[in-house]
C-alpha cells in the first residue's frame, strides 16, 4: 500500500541511481572593503606583513545588520538564477558555516529556507569549516546518487568578522566575510557522458586530536560561557598557527595525490586547483612539496582573504565570470579547517 505522502514523494524524486552535476553558481561579498592599512591604524601590524606573510590586501565585511543568512540567499540567488531553476524545485537546502546565525539551533539552513520561500525542503547546517563546502558538495552528491533528491542547494556562507578577536594581529587579518552557492542537479545516468559539472566521489577525513588547534574555546557544553567570569575573547577564535600551517600543507598533498591515485589521473590531467583561500604560503607549500605548478592553483586571497567554507565557491564562481574555465576541463577543489577536518571534490566542466 503507498500512502498519499509516499505518492507525493514518489512523484517529486525518482527513485533511481543518477549522477550528480553542478547546474548553477553563484556569489556574494559585502559591499564594505577593507584594506591592511585600515587594520594597521588599530593594531601593530602594516600592509607588507599581512601581505608578505598571507597574500591579502583585503577582505570584506559584513554590514551591521547583515547575518550568515541574508549573504547565503544572495548566494543562492544567483546560484538558482544560473541554473534556471524556480526555489520550490529544490529539495534540501545545505549551509556550510561556522557562524550562523543562531548558536546551534535553530539551523542557518532553515532560515535560508524560509527566505527563499522554499516549501517542502528539507534544510540543514554542516559544520566542518573551512572544508565545509567540500562536505557539503558530496553530502548533495550522496542525496542524488540514492535518488532522494534531484535538486540541492549547496551554501557556504560566512561571517567571519563577527567572531575574530581584533585584538589579536596573527589571527585576525585572516578572515573575511562571504558566500558562494551552487545548485547540485541529478542527470539520468543512463546517458551516454556524464553532464557538463559531474561531480566524482569525494575524499573526506577528519583528525579530532587537533580540535582545539582552531577552535572558539568557550561557549559551548564543554566550556560553558560564565557570564562575569569567562572573558569575552575566550569566545572568540582562537588559533595555533604553526600547527595548523603544519597541517594543511600536509593534508593538501594528501587530498590531491589520492584523489588523482583513486581516478588514475596525473597532475597535468588537471587544469585548475580551487584550494581553500587560507594562505598563500599554505598552497605555495603545499604544490612545492607535490612537485605541481603553483600556477595551476588558483588564488583570490588578496581580494577576499579567508572567507572559510565561502571560500572555494566563491573562487569558482569568479573563475566561471571570467571564462577561465572550458567544457571538459578537470577541477580538484581541496580544503581543510578546524575539527580538523580535511577533503577534496573531482569536478570536469
Amino acid at each position: 500500500m503507498v500512502f498519499p505522502e509516499e505518492s507525493w514523494y514518489l512523484s517529486r524524486v525518482e527513485l533511481k541511481q543518477h549522477a550528480a552535476h553542478i547546474s548553477g553558481i553563484g556569489a556574494y561579498v559585502p559591499e564594505r572593503r577593507l584594506h591592511n592599512e585600515e587594520l594597521a591604524q588599530i593594531m601593530d601590524t602594516s600592509d607588507d606583513w599581512i601581505y608578505s606573510h598571507t597574500g591579502i590586501r583585503y577582505r570584506h565585511v559584513a554590514a551591521e545588520e547583515e547575518a550568515a543568512s541574508d549573504l547565503a540567499v544572495k548566494a543562492a540567488h544567483g546560484a538558482l538564477d544560473a541554473a534556471h531553476l524556480a526555489p520550490d524545485a529544490v529539495d534540501l537546502v545545505l549551509v556550510a558555516t561556522s557562524t550562523p546565525d543562531y548558536i546551534g539551533l535553530p539551523s542557518t539552513a532553515c532560515v535560508v529556507q524560509d527566505k527563499l520561500r522554499i516549501t517542502g525542503a528539507g534544510a540543514m547546517d554542516l559544520v566542518a569549516a573551512c572544508t565545509g563546502f567540500i562536505y557539503g558538495l558530496e553530502t548533495a552528491r550522496t542525496f542524488i546518487a540514492a535518488g532522494a533528491a534531484r535538486h540541492v542547494l549547496v551554501i557556504g556562507s560566512e561571517v567571519y568578522s563577527r567572531i575574530v578577536n581584533w585584538e589579536d594581529r596573527k589571527s585576525s587579518v585572516l578572515f573575511g566575510d562571504g558566500a558562494g552557492a551552487v545548485v547540485v542537479s541529478a542527470v539520468d545516468t543512463a546517458r551516454s557522458a556524464p553532464a557538463a559539472g559531474h561531480i566524482f566521489p569525494a575524499l573526506l577525513g577528519s583528525r579530532g586530536s587537533g580540535a582545539e588547534t582552531l577552535c572558539r574555546l568557550h561557549g559551548g557544553t564543554r566550556h560553558p560561557y560564565v557570564p562575569g567570569v569567562t572573558p569575552e575573547s575566550a569566545t572568540l577564535l582562537q588559533m595555533d598557527g604553526r600547527s595548523v600551517y603544519t597541517f594543511a600543507v600536509a593534508a593538501l598533498v594528501e587530498v590531491i595525490q589520492t584523489l588523482l591515485e583513486r581516478n588514475r589521473l596525473s597532475f597535468q590531467d588537471i587544469a585548475w586547483v580551487v584550494p581553500h583561500q587560507a594562505n598563500t604560503r599554505i598552497i605555495t607549500a603545499a604544490a612545492r612539496r607535490g612537485g605541481w605548478d603553483a600556477e595551476r592553483f588558483y588564488m583570490n586571497i588578496e581580494e577576499y582573504a579567508n572567507t572559510s567554507a565561502a571560500s572555494i565557491p566563491i573562487a569558482l564562481d569568479e573563475m566561471n565570470r571570467k571564462k577561465l574555465l572550458s567544457p571538459g576541463d578537470l577541477l580538484l577543489f581541496v580544503g581543510f579547517g578546524s575539527g580538523l577536518t580535511y577533503g577534496g571534490n573531482l569536478l570536469r566542466w
